[in-house]
């Protein structure tokens, strides 16, 4: 991995780690929304939505497009399967390793 991938994946894993980011996140997986859309679920400003968006913007999670006077939120689809597929090398050679624990007990177990 490149160094300006890990920066990548360190901003996309830090822009993860806030609440209000996930649930931005998880909004946006149904479609683009704008800000005000965004800021409705919460108890806070417009403009911390607004800074919570350029977080996830940052890290390459969402993108912005002009429609009109609308400004929609879209979420970047190819950034979350890029930390899909960082998640699941690890989750892949765990689970070979469990396997191989499970075939040496099953062994045992048969003689």
């Amino acid at each position: 991995m490149a160094p300006d991938d890990d920066a990548l994946l360190d901003r996309a894993f830090m822009a993860l780690a806030d609440p209000v980011r996930r649930r931005i996140v998880a909004r946006l997986s149904r479609g683009p929304a704008t800000v005000n859309e965004l800021a409705e679920p919460f108890e806070i400003t417009k403009q911390a939505i607004s800074r919570h968006i350029q977080v996830l913007e940052h890290a390459g999670l969402v993108t912005r497009s002009r429609d009109a006077q609308r400004r929609p939120v879209h979420l970047n689809p190819a950034r979350l399967e890029a930390l899909t597929a960082w998640i699941d090398r690890y989750r892949l050679v765990k689970e070979a390793q469990f396997r191989g624990l499970d075939a040496v007990l099953e062994e045992r177990r048969s003689t």
